[in-house]
């Protein structure tokens, strides 16, 4: 099993660049870096078959979220709403930070 970095983090907006959902913009619900997948709010959606687990409860189909490659979403910089590819660098403060790699925003974020 080999651990690989995401440029994508839970909570960031992103934007699907390729495939069925190409252009939706949705939230990162979680990270899976060992697979390289990621799980995005409203995209990708699945029919899934449920059992009924308890005395009582429904059963059915219900549609949920699945997972999709991290190569296949592009962050989108909460300053200039585009979708930019993402740097790191050493702030003033000496933090780590992830920044807007377009050349009029430069915008940094956490």
């Amino acid at each position: 099993m080999r651990v690989t970095k995401v440029h994508v983090r839970t909570g960031d907006e992103v934007v699907v660049i390729n495939g069925k959902y190409r252009g939706k913009r949705g939230e990162v619900l979680e990270v899976s870096p060992s697979e390289g997948k990621v799980i995005v709010k409203g995209v990708n959606i699945v029919t899934k078959h449920v059992k009924p687990r308890k005395q009582g409860e429904a059963g059915g189909l219900i549609k949920v979220e699945s997972a999709l490659y991290a190569s296949k979403v592009q962050l989108v910089c909460p300053k200039c709403h585009r979708p930019t590819r993402v740097g790191r660098k050493i702030n003033a403060k000496g933090e780590k930070v992830r920044h807007c790699k377009k050349n009029d925003c430069q915008a940094e974020f956490k």
